[in-house]
């Protein structure tokens, strides 16, 4: 796999817009507007970061009427987040990193 794709994916996590996204959807499936109201922002960003999600397959994304319902990858996403809060909370204690979490 080329840095390229792995820069693509990562980056996802570095934006704090679209990780506030990630760590909502950890919650429950949610619509855009869902979203908005739990991360803030205007509809357009957070629409324009839910598509650089999707793209990574980060998100899965159906249609339920004229709304999209937005869920994290079950199959990926969520054990590799389970697995880095397992890595911070043995890890990244506050103060050790020299700077606070």
């Amino acid at each position: 796999m080329k840095n390229n794709s792995y820069n693509k994916f990562f980056m996802n996590f570095a934006n704090r817009g679209r990780f506030d996204i990630i760590m909502a959807l950890r919650e429950k499936p949610m619509s855009v507007s869902d979203i908005v109201k739990k991360v803030g922002g205007e509809q357009s960003g957070v629409s324009h970061n839910l598509k650089k999600l999707s793209c990574c397959h980060i998100l899965n994304v159906r249609k339920d009427g004229k709304q999209r319902i937005y869920s994290l990858n079950n199959e990926t996403v969520t054990p590799m987040l389970r697995i880095v809060e397992s890595h911070v909370k043995r890890n990244c204690v506050m103060g050790r990193c020299g700077n606070e979490l």
